[in-house]
């Protein structure tokens, strides 16, 4: 088994949005990826049974694409979940402005 490159991950904030009939995580406004860019993950984010819509969380994610489809941030599904609280979210965005990709 291969170890995962770790310096190709960021600390993204993302959190849980309705889209159309769909849950999906984004990554959250004010940081450097589009809000709507898909986020690759564990199902489990997405279960509002679990984590009511709107959730934010914290997760490690790299930048990829899928043989040059559209990018996307890749988030290990065997990380565990990080929910942030409304107040470190805004901490953490405040921390980590940058330039939109």
């Amino acid at each position: 088994m291969m170890a995962r490159d770790m310096t190709a991950y960021r600390q993204v904030a993302v959190h849980s949005v309705a889209w159309g009939e769909v849950v999906e995580i984004h990554p959250m406004p004010g940081q450097a990826y589009a809000t709507d860019m898909n986020v690759q993950c564990s199902r489990r984010m997405s279960d509002t049974s679990v984590y009511p819509l709107g959730t934010s969380f914290l997760v490690d994610a790299k930048l990829t694409d899928r043989l040059g489809g559209p990018q996307y941030l890749y988030v290990w599904h065997g990380d565990a979940i990080k929910v942030l609280t409304a107040k470190e979210a805004e901490v953490f965005l405040g921390a980590y402005r940058r330039v939109r990709l």
